[in-house]
């Protein structure tokens, strides 16, 4: 396997965008990997980034913010040219190349050829916690903390469910990848279980 230094994946930079949202959370499990992240607020930091994790939070939020300073289209370009790219939650949402009923003015990066439909389990009062079969990670289950959380509602022949969770007799993807980008509809920074960021450092960041 691939050696993970202090600057990232052979020398790679690894921003976390810090417009709003549990950005922190994700600081400290790229520590925890040995990996030192590099917040993301403007046009300058995302040039200086290799990979990007996208938090939880408001996703029309921040996408507003990533409008409003700058930072949207550049995004959606580095995605579209091949930066890796992870993204939780609200991160799932903004990943999406569309989004179903979405918030007014509310737009996604894309990334993941996949429809995702926003508080698809219910608002926060039905957040849940289950455990989860993980396609791509051996050992114990992942614990998915699901807030407010998206599910994906339809997705193209180039996605990889990689998790699923079964409502009322259906199976919702609640975890893909396409390439070199990755969405989870849980919170894996809120466990202090980093498998799902050693997987996205060591294996969807591979070129």
């Amino acid at each position: 396997s691939t050696s993970i230094g202090r600057t990232g994946l052979v020398g790679m930079n690894v921003g976390v965008l810090a417009l709003q949202g549990d950005f922190r959370e994700h600081l400290l499990a790229l520590d925890d990997c040995g990996v030192t992240g590099k917040l993301v607020k403007t046009e300058s930091d995302i040039s200086g980034i290799d990979a990007l994790i996208i938090p939880g939070g408001e996703s029309t939020t921040i996408s507003k913010l990533a409008k409003a300073f700058g930072l949207f289209d550049l995004i959606s370009k580095q995605i579209s040219d091949g930066m890796p790219t992870y993204g939780s939650c609200a991160g799932m949402i903004l990943l999406a190349k569309s989004i179903v009923d979405p918030a007014s003015d509310q737009d996604a990066f894309g990334g993941i050829d996949m429809e995702v439909r926003r508080n698809a389990f219910g608002r926060q009062t039905e957040s849940f916690e289950v455990d989860l079969d993980f396609k791509a990670i051996s050992g114990s289950p992942i614990r998915g903390i699901f807030i407010r959380a998206p599910w994906v509602e339809s997705h193209g022949s180039g996605v990889e469910i990689l998790a699923s969770i079964e409502v009322s007799g259906k199976n919702h993807p609640v975890a893909v990848r396409q390439g070199s980008v990755l969405a989870t509809s849980f919170h894996p920074e809120l466990t202090g279980d980093n498998r799902v960021h050693r997987y996205f450092l060591e294996d969807v960041c591979k070129k």
